[in-house]
């Protein structure tokens, strides 16, 4: 298909915009939302160039974002990045997957893949988060041990032990070799990212709307909610 220049030189404004920006809001751009919503060849452009950068372009409502693929190291991020990012000096892997239990545990405690809107909550305490996240590793590591040593596929045990070796303090300390830094450092990258309003003075999470688009429009389609189900150990029944 051949297209005009002039068209070619949009797709590529909008792409090199998502780029920087990494979404469109329909408010805040209101020309170049509507400029990809309104022309189908603009579209298959634009989610072309995110083909070739191993990225994908949705609208979800109002916004469009650019979604790197999962293995995406340089518009997204590479485990070891994480890894640096989110724990402490000299982190395992025990601790790396902890971190990824910790977003998973907070994502279902807001949402529920059911309905219209998956949304149970619009806030939650921090404390609150680490206490759900010490029971779920406490039941699926006492799961996996009635289970004669046959695991649910998710190392529940290692991250126990890595939650465990977590020094507790509850002055509130921000080191990441205690819980409450643990958090403090995930809740803060999801801030960064644009998921999460982190409270830091009453000690509160709460979702933005970007969150709630994602989880709305494409994680929490079913097949993507029973994994997130079977790696917290549960069944489709519920909590």
């Amino acid at each position: 298909m051949n297209y005009e220049l002039d068209t070619i030189k949009k797709s590529q404004e909008i792409f090199y915009y998502l780029l920087r920006k990494h979404e469109i809001s329909e408010i805040r751009e209101r020309e170049l939302f509507r400029t990809f919503a309104e022309n189908e060849e603009i579209q298959i452009l634009v989610k072309s160039q995110a083909e070739i950068a191993g990225s994908s372009v949705e609208r979800y409502g109002d916004t469009i974002y650019l979604i790197p693929d999962e293995e995406n190291v340089y518009l997204g991020y590479s485990k070891a990045k994480l890894k640096s990012m989110l724990c402490r000096s000299g982190a395992t892997d025990k601790d790396y997957y902890l971190s990824q239990f910790i977003i998973l545990v907070l994502l279902v405690e807001f949402y529920d893949g059911q309905g219209s809107s998956s949304k149970t909550r619009d806030f939650m305490k921090v404390g609150d988060l680490q206490n759900s996240v010490a029971a779920r590793l406490r039941e699926g590591t006492e799961k996996d041990s009635r289970e004669d040593g046959e695991e649910s596929g998710i190392a529940f045990t290692n991250m126990m032990e890595a939650f465990e070796a977590l020094k507790s303090d509850e002055r509130g300390s921000r080191a990441k070799t205690t819980k409450e830094g643990f958090m403090h450092q995930i809740l803060g990258f999801l801030q960064e990212q644009g998921l999460i309003e982190y409270v830091e003075r009453d000690e509160t999470i709460i979702p933005t709307k970007k969150l709630d688009n994602f989880m709305d429009w494409n994680i929490l389609n079913q097949n993507n909610y029973r994994r997130v189900l079977k790696v917290l150990g549960e069944n489709d029944a519920g909590h």
